[in-house]
């Protein structure tokens, strides 16, 4: 954008409702498409932006940073190339191949939509943004994603990275967790996404989101091609927006994990079907703290058949609304001695086959990882 349009839009500012939201946006879109082709990074996921690769990307990316992903991503794809495969993979392999993302229901649900798209839609990713928001585990966000990036349908995808750069752009200190705020700053997208280049202005969004306006700490907005438009940079509000609700203290869970292992076999475990990390693979463990006499009358072994049981070191693990502080054992057991929770599984079978959430991992290094053998004296 040139100087000139800039003065005009100078004299405008001020009287500020002169310029509604709207056109301060459509005027954010030239220099916000000519800085993304300029920054934008090279993402694995760009370079063949099919459906099916967008959507493997933005669910992966849910919760979970960039550089995290791009690993999962290549060794996802490696073993399951296509729709289909990704249709007929066994439950087991999938979430060990998701194995520390995270939020586990998510691979499942990709699953479910494979199934679907194979069904009902000849195993063709469907090219309407309607049917794309049917799908299994497909919200507005990831239906407007896959619409505008892959097939260039003017939908917007709305996430918090997209919410804090608009509601700084036009000083909005609305509440971005309300759901009113976030469909008022869809409507408000969809209207001046530019119909020849939607994929480019939503990674537009989403980039600036995540490299200049940032969510944690000070935007970079000497670095910012809004800069000149930003209301909240112009009123020196951009530490106090976005505005957002507190969310509720989490609850703190005392937890004793144990790390045991018989000969060449671990002990594992499985969740229940419902619940925190339903149906996953686990390392043992009992609420609360579990003083020595009382861990071996859980696990329901005998005192004469543990070889070794040491204390290993104190952990904790974040989810949405809980938080595990742990407490975890290395306990060795003799061969042939008996537990009454959870079943033995060869050590090796275990790791390639089992996927374990990553509020075990620190333990399991024992079992599978780095710290294996420090113990096995």
């Amino acid at each position: 954008m040139g100087d000139g349009v800039y003065g005009i839009l100078g004299a405008l500012e001020q009287e500020r409702a002169l310029l509604p939201a709207k056109e301060r946006m459509r005027a954010a879109t030239g220099p916000l498409l000519s800085w993304y082709r300029e920054n934008a990074r090279s993402l694995p996921w760009r370079e063949e932006p099919t459906p099916y690769h967008v959507w493997i990307s933005e669910i992966m990316l849910q919760q979970t940073r960039v550089e995290a992903v791009r690993e999962y991503y290549r060794r996802f794809l490696e073993a399951l190339p296509d729709i289909d495969a990704l249709a007929k993979v066994p439950e087991e392999r999938l979430l060990k191949l998701w194995e520390g993302l995270g939020y586990y229901n998510r691979a499942r649900n990709l699953k479910k939509a494979a199934e679907e798209i194979v069904a009902r839609h000849g195993g063709e990713f469907p090219a309407s943004y309607e049917e794309i928001l049917a799908l299994p585990g497909i919200g507005p966000y990831t239906a407007g994603a896959i619409s505008s990036i892959a097939y260039g349908i003017p939908e917007p995808a709305v996430d918090g990275n997209v919410l804090r750069v608009i509601s700084r752009l036009l000083a909005d200190t609305d509440d971005i967790s309300k759901q009113s705020v976030k469909k008022r700053t869809e409507d408000l997208v969809r209207s001046v996404m530019p119909r020849d280049a939607a994929g480019d202005y939503t990674q537009a969004l989403m980039e600036i989101g995540a490299l200049v306006c940032v969510p944690n700490g000070a935007p970079h907005c000497n670095e910012c091609p809004l800069e000149k438009l930003c209301l909240a940079k112009r009123e020196g509000k951009t530490g106090l927006i976005p505005v957002k609700a507190q969310k509720k203290a989490r609850v703190i869970e005392e937890r004793t994990i144990f790390a045991v292992v018989r000969g060449g076999q671990v002990l594992l475990g499985k969740r229940p079907e419902k619940g925190l990390l339903a149906g996953l693979y686990e390392l043992p463990g009992a609420k609360g703290y579990l003083n020595e006499e009382e861990i071996l009358g859980w696990l329901g072994v005998q005192g004469e058949d543990v070889e070794l049981l040491e204390k290993l070191p104190e952990a904790k693990h974040i989810f949405s609304h809980v938080e595990w502080r742990m407490k975890g054992y290395y306990i060795r057991l003799k061969e042939g001695a008996g537990t009454t929770v959870g079943f033995f599984a060869d050590r090796e079978e275990a790791q390639d086959a089992y996927a374990l959430p990553g509020a075990f991992q620190i333990y399991a290094r024992y079992l599978f990882g780095e710290e294996r053998g420090k113990l096995h004296r």
